[in-house]
């Protein structure tokens, strides 16, 4: 099953997305995320199955895949959270109707579909509170407005920014922060970023090396994140401000030993600017380069060639006064040995370690970063003893 939820009295209150989120009482939600589960397009409701500090997923919507178990579907390991047809299914299953039902779908405009919208709105009807990660604001939906105020159930639109009065330009007190902050950047959108982030975080915690992670997305937050803001919400002014403002949330609220942010997109991408703005306002001293060996084209634009990791590597270090310190890899469309093959010419061509997270031991990623990081060795050890 899913990380078991943080009781609700828990949820973050100032730490950055639009606005405090006083949620409902209540923790049980199904993740609908109809024809994308497992694919790019579904890479919210990927991450609620693999990770989930404020709800309980009790089972995903995707009728492609029904009777699969989520998490055999996408890493090979059970998790006794089923993939189901629809949303009668879902509550059928769940005994009762779940708290929230979980918009997993995040397409590349944040739009609904006219038949996405008929299932949410069907989840409202029958009194489940929604989530709602897209760009389009569903409280600003007359329909969906009335329908939640007929129901007596709540919409939460986590990329709403905050009012621009309450967001932060860049002001430099990133340089009080004297962690190390490490930024998962990527070459492409929805190759995993996040994922390694949060198998980070978890794999340094385990080690005895006290790491926090900072979100920059929408999934992040909808997981339970305790520091993060959407970027690709934000005027472009107030994105590398507000960056900096969680990193030091971040360090002030947790005293961590090392800072991990969430990168978007890529730098080299043509469609985001993201990754520019996390490099500016967390000015880290490591980048870690999660890549798709296998991925041939961008994911949402087939007309765009991938990057190499190189091109990328060099691009990064360009632009940024920091360094690649390992790459990550994104094992889609590769056999073990592929994927063997592919981390020794990473590692030979590049002279950094790489590793893919999902298949190989997180102690590697640990390694990574204490290679780079020689202090932190003695966390580590400590924990050890």
């Amino acid at each position: 099953m899913s990380t078991p939820p943080l009781p609700s009295s828990v949820a973050p209150s100032s730490h950055g997305w639009a606005e405090p989120i006083a949620l409902p009482v209540g923790t049980t939600a199904v993740v609908y995320c109809e024809g994308q589960f497992g694919e790019q397009d579904g890479k919210t409701a990927n991450g609620l199955v693999r990770h989930s500090e404020k709800y309980e997923i009790l089972s995903v919507i995707d009728s492609r895949h029904a009777g699969a178990d989520a998490g055999t579907f996408l890493d090979g390991t059970h998790n006794g959270i089923p993939v189901l047809g629809t949303l009668a299914q879902a509550i059928a299953h769940a005994d009762r109707v779940p708290d929230y039902l979980i918009c997993g779908l995040a397409p590349a405009d944040g739009l609904l579909s006219p038949a996405q919208r008929v299932v949410l709105l069907d989840g409202i009807a029958r009194g489940m509170h929604i989530i709602n990660g897209l760009h389009e604001f569903l409280n600003e939906d007359a329909e969906f407005a009335a329908a939640s105020l007929l129901a007596g159930v709540t919409i939460t639109d986590v990329r709403r920014p905050r009012d621009k009065k309450d967001l932060h330009l860049f002001d430099g007190r990133i340089f009080d922060v004297t962690c190390p902050r490490i930024a998962v950047l990527g070459t492409d959108g929805a190759i995993g970023k996040r994922t390694t982030s949060t198998l980070l975080v978890q794999a340094l915690n385990e080690q005895g090396i006290r790491a926090v992670m900072v979100g920059t997305g929408q999934t992040t937050i909808i997981q339970g994140g305790r520091y993060g803001v959407a970027l690709d919400a934000l005027v472009p002014q107030f994105c590398s401000g507000e960056v900096e403002h969680q990193v030091v949330l971040a360090f002030e609220g947790e005293d961590p030993d090392v800072i991990i942010v969430e990168g978007q997109g890529a730098l080299s991408h043509p469609a985001y600017l993201t990754s520019a703005h996390i490099l500016r306002g967390s000015r880290p001293a490591g980048v870690i380069v999660q890549h798709a060996p296998g991925r041939r084209t961008l994911g949402d634009f087939p007309m765009v060639s991938m990057p190499t990791v190189a091109s990328e590597v060099a691009l990064i270090e360009s632009f940024a006064d920091t360094r690649v310190i390992g790459v990550t890899v994104n094992h889609e469309n590769l056999t073990d040995a592929e994927i063997e093959a592919a981390i020794d010419e990473i590692e030979l061509d590049l002279g950094v370690p790489a590793t893919d997270p999902l298949t190989r031991p997180l102690y590697e990623l640990v390694d990574m970063v204490v290679q780079a990081f020689p202090h932190l060795a003695e966390r580590r050890a400590s924990a050890q003893r």
